[in-house]
């Protein structure tokens, strides 16, 4: 792979598939992130619903999960009532796309629990894989959407709680997009997929500027090659898809806990081992890597 996708940057050798110790807040109590309130869109399957899960193997206070369908939530919060029946779990069907209806989550959430600690907009969707001039515009821009206006409108509404609880707090907040690899990369066919999650990562950069200094640290995550009902049905990369769920849950865990602004506003890979990427922060910082620029 062009090695300016970033896919090997902590060495092939320091890559991962699956969670593992460090990162696995079932088995890692170092991971334990009590009091927190965290909202997570896109929660009813996939990579949503191993995120929500890790956060209650992490003893969180309350999870708010949003998604589409109604179904998928009611089995994800059983799950997590399994993992641990203290944690308050609060279900919205909420189209990220829709203004009014993430108004409507966010004054039920300043409401029930007037703060919040961690956003993680996951919620995204693809587009049919064809060259541009066989493309269907509804459909193009449609991924543009999901992938870029939904996490604008997630943060547009949540970035002055965030900062209130921050504020109120004494600590770090987060929030944590869901880019991915595609954002750094030209495959032929997938222009709105590639380009809304570059635009992703570069609105991650505007928000970390905006509100790094307000307690807010902005990450961009890619989750990995994962198997899900978006790339379940695209034949050529089905190869690539060799990741699980539950390595992103145990990732976004672990970046949430204890303030890692070192990292603000930059593009993470969740297979990337986080022993060696600590072990490289004097590099990133130094060199102010992991942006969106141009190399000249």
């Amino acid at each position: 792979m062009d090695p300016t996708s970033g896919y090997a940057f902590v060495g092939l050798e320091n890559l991962h598939n699956d969670i593992y110790p460090l990162i696995d807040a079932s088995t890692n109590k170092d991971l334990n992130q009590s009091g927190k309130v965290v909202l997570i869109t896109g929660a009813g399957r996939g990579i949503g619903r191993a995120i929500a899960l890790q956060y209650a193997h992490a003893s969180v206070a309350s999870i708010i999960l949003c998604a589409r369908t109604v179904p998928e939530l009611d089995e994800v919060e059983a799950s997590i009532k399994k993992i641990n029946s203290s944690v308050k779990v609060t279900k919205f069907q909420l189209d990220v796309t829709n203004e009014d209806a993430v108004k409507a989550c966010l004054d039920a959430v300043k409401k029930d629990e007037g703060r919040l600690n961690v956003l993680v907009n996951n919620a995204g969707t693809t587009e049919p894989w064809v060259p541009i001039g066989e493309s269907k515009p509804s459909n193009w821009w449609n991924t543009f959407e999901v992938n870029l206006k939904g996490p604008y409108l997630l943060m547009q509404a949540f970035l002055p709680l965030l900062v209130e609880t921050a504020k109120a707090d004494g600590t770090t907040v987060d929030v944590v997009n869901i880019s991915s690899i595609g954002a750094l990369i030209v495959h032929p066919g997938v222009s709105a997929y590639q380009v809304s999650k570059l635009a992703v990562q570069r609105l991650t950069e505007f928000a970390a500027a905006e509100y790094g200094k307000l307690g807010v640290n902005v990450v961009g995550l890619h989750p990995g090659g994962v198997l899900t009902a978006l790339s379940e049905g695209i034949a050529s990369i089905r190869e690539y898809m060799v990741d699980t769920p539950e390595l992103c849950g145990g990732f976004t865990v672990w970046l949430t806990k204890g303030a890692r602004t070192w990292l603000e506003g930059r593009y993470l890979s969740s297979t990337w081992d986080v022993t060696k990427l600590e072990s490289m922060r004097e590099e990133i910082v130094a060199g102010d890597k992991l942006k969106v620029k141009m190399v000249i």
